[in-house]
């Protein structure tokens, strides 16, 4: 496929993912501006409102200033006068790494990566500024670099792990990206290749198999308290046109909760305001904003408490046992003059440690994008401690990770009694 076509189709698809983003909020708002305000007010208003939306789903941070009486209304310190909002509704994030990684990975298969790849971000980059410059008002102001730089970031994620993962399952000699990273991989020792590429497959398995639990967990919870939940929904008044709104706020929204639920199981838990935490050892909550999802959360000491603590070691050994089980050739092998190939003891190790830094690293990460501000005083803290949900992920995974790769080791040390003295 010529390099034209490349990026025009990276482009196009690129446009029609923040587009369709972007009407997945301005749709509902549009419907509230026909049925509550019978179109009389200025629509211009509503697409501001829609474009602030995107743009802090992709991480850009937004200043409001409350108008009085709304301000009053919330009865928080600090509500009249202008704050930020920084926490991101990832839902949006989510769906661009997506389709990032479509493009990334189509553009490497028809050997152009670069071409498509740079054809997605600045395209984004492009709808970010515009989106940033005409949002603006004296309520709601974006941050016009973050506009800029931070949705072509999102895209650059997704088409990077795309165009990896592409140039990694199968080589492409057309495409000069994937050539590099190739060059640069034969340039470096096998042994540190491997191991490298072993500890990420753990690590990264472990970190998604949490964050896999964690989600099963908050369907649970929204399905054990929907009555809850709904009756918080009705409380707000909002009708058929505001509740379809909130649901797709509430949609755009899940992402964060499922790694709350991800750092909640992992011990250290989140907040929801200065002063308080939800964790396994308890819940200490103090007004709480008013969102519908929120009637969800736990309240007691849960069933099991600490014992949660157990899936991400069990997930860590799980991982280093399948892999390293299965490269058993590496592990025990012997080459072509019969000289023994046994890894020695601490290669397992030592991909179970750097196994629990991947898990650490990703975690860390996730947790610092889903939480910031979420309003005035003391909704400036939501979410978790990124510090201590990479620690914990780092030892939990790293430990089940280490105890799985020793574990493989001796078996396949058992199965092979002849090396057993080495």
């Amino acid at each position: 496929m010529r390099r034209t076509t490349i990026a025009l189709l990276a482009a196009l698809e690129a446009a029609v993912s923040a587009l369709i983003g972007l009407g997945v909020v301005l749709v509902p708002l549009l419907i509230v501006w026909a049925v509550h305000f019978g179109l009389a007010v200025d629509a211009a208003a509503f697409f501001r409102a829609a474009a602030d939306l995107w743009l802090l789903g992709h991480g850009v941070d937004l200043v409001l200033q409350l108008d009085p009486v709304t301000a009053a209304r919330m009865a928080l310190p600090g509500a009249g006068d202008p704050f930020p909002i920084t926490i991101a509704l990832l839902g949006f994030a989510l769906a661009s790494v997506a389709v990032g990684r479509r493009i990334g990975r189509r553009s490497a298969a028809a050997g152009h990566s670069i071409t498509g790849s740079v054809s997605a971000i600045a395209v984004y980059a492009l709808i970010g500024a515009v989106l940033g410059l005409a949002a603006g008002s004296e309520a709601a102001r974006a941050s016009f670099w973050q506009a800029i730089v931070l949705p072509a970031f999102v895209m650059a994620l997704g088409v990077v792990i795309g165009a990896v993962l592409e140039t990694l399952r199968e080589a492409n000699l057309g495409d000069l990206a994937g050539g590099w990273v190739r060059e640069r991989l034969d340039d470096l020792p096998p042994a540190w290749v491997d191991a490298v590429r072993r500890a990420a497959r753990i690590g990264g398995a472990a970190a998604f198999g949490v964050l896999g639990v964690a989600a099963v967990l908050v369907a649970s919870l929204i399905a054990v308290d929907y009555a809850t939940i709904a009756g918080l929904g009705q409380s707000l008044g909002a009708g058929v046109d505001g509740g379809i709104l909130l649901t797709v706020v509430e949609l755009a929204f899940i992402p964060n909760f499922v790694i709350w639920a991800a750092a909640w199981l992992l011990g250290p838990g989140f907040a929801i305001g200065a002063g308080t935490t939800v964790a396994p050892g308890g819940t200490v909550l103090g007004p709480i904003p008013g969102v519908p999802l929120l009637g969800a959360l736990p309240g007691d000491a849960p069933v099991l408490g600490v014992l949660w603590l157990l899936v991400p070691v069990v997930l860590g050994f799980a991982g280093a046992w399948f892999v390293l089980g299965r490269d058993a050739a590496t592990l025990v092998s012997t080459d072509a003059r019969g000289d023994v190939g046994s890894e020695p003891w601490w290669y397992p190790v030592a991909v179970g440690v750097g196994s629990g830094a991947v898990a650490g690293i990703v975690m860390a990460l996730l947790a610092w994008w889903s939480g910031g501000a979420a309003g005035p005083g003391r909704l400036a803290v939501v979410g978790p401690d990124p510090w201590a949900v990479g620690l914990v992920a780092a030892v939990t995974v790293g430990v089940g990770a280490v105890a799985g790769g020793v574990a493989a080791w001796v078996r396949l040390r058992e199965r092979a009694p002849e090396y057993s003295g080495r």
